[in-house]
């Protein structure tokens, strides 16, 4: 019998160096399930074509929206920006997150920025 395991999302988020750098720890069918570290601002971006669910694991996260909109979330706390939304995530202290965003979301949307990860390392070797 093949002892199977569980992903620890606790384990994965201390794998991540630095801030603002998704890792990819499963996929379910087209969509990455990534854990990630923020502190400061990103940048206001927005993905055209793809939703981007942040789920909070600890900290406070702010998102910037239009119209001087915002949402803040707390640990067991989520939030799905829609398609072309634009949006800015704000981590006034650590926050730890896990994204489920379409594989072909690209980190930082129609914006490239010095804290933009490509994809292909966000996937690193994850299988």
């Amino acid at each position: 019998m093949t002892a199977l395991h569980g992903i620890d999302v606790a384990a994965e988020l201390l794998q991540v160096q630095a801030h603002w750098t998704p890792r990819v720890v499963g996929r379910v069918n087209d969509q990455y399930i990534k854990v990630a570290r923020l502190l400061g601002e990103l940048v206001w971006h927005a993905h055209d074509a793809e939703d981007e669910m942040f789920l909070v694991v600890s900290g406070r996260l702010r998102i910037q929206l239009p119209d001087d909109a915002e949402v803040v979330l707390t640990p067991g706390q989520f939030y799905v920006v829609p398609r072309g939304v634009q949006h800015n995530p704000i981590a006034e202290e650590e926050v730890e997150i896990v994204l489920i965003e379409t594989v072909t979301t690209t980190h930082t949307g129609d914006v490239i920025t010095e804290r933009t990860v490509p994809l292909e390392d966000q996937v690193g070797d994850f299988r």
